[in-house]
């Protein structure tokens, strides 16, 4: 199933939480941080939106950071993703 989005509406996946700090400790789930870092997988058109002229800045395959509880949460073939507007991006991330 392929998923088009709308507007300025962006389709990501949530890249995997640190299991170990950078000193090696291992954490525990409860104590793992809900993930902001994610790959983009579609962009919607962008276009006319609220009445201002919204131009799209991501692309598919863009490292990107979110807002932490930006979006909303949907399963798709077994496989869950985040659809946020492109205003709850902050940031693009390069490694």
């Amino acid at each position: 199933m392929r998923v088009n989005p709308l507007a300025d509406r962006v389709v990501i996946k949530m890249l995997e939480a640190e299991e170990t700090t950078k000193s090696g400790i291992i954490l525990t789930s409860a104590a793992q941080e809900k993930p902001q870092v994610a790959e983009v997988v579609a962009v919607g058109p962008g276009g006319m939106v609220d009445g201002n002229e919204v131009k799209m800045e991501v692309k598919v395959g863009d490292k990107v950071l979110i807002s932490k509880y930006a979006g909303t949460e949907v399963k798709l073939d077994g496989e869950e993703y985040t659809i946020v507007k492109q205003g709850d991006i902050l940031a693009t991330v390069t490694d």
